[in-house]
C-alpha cells in the first residue's frame, strides 16, 4: 500500500498539516498508522468531513 505524509495530505486536502494530525490522532482516517513518530496515511484516503463547519454537521445527520 502506498502512503503519504501529513504534509502531502494537507496539500491534497487544502488544510494544514496540524489539522491532518488531529484527524489521525482522533482515529478519523482509516488505515493511518504511526511509525517512528510519523503518521503514514493511505494515498487513496478521502478527506474526513470537518465537524466544525455547518456543512459537516448537516452531512453527519443524514
Amino acid at each position: 500500500m502506498d502512503y503519504m505524509t501529513l504534509k502531502e495530505a494537507a496539500e491534497k486536502w487544502g488544510v494544514t498539516p496540524r489539522r491532518v494530525n488531529y484527524y489521525c490522532a482522533g482515529g478519523r482516517i482509516p488505515g493511518a498508522v504511526k511509525m517512528a513518530g510519523v503518521w503514514l496515511i493511505p494515498k487513496n484516503t478521502e478527506k474526513p468531513i470537518d465537524g466544525r463547519t455547518k456543512q459537516g454537521k448537516e452531512l453527519r445527520h443524514e
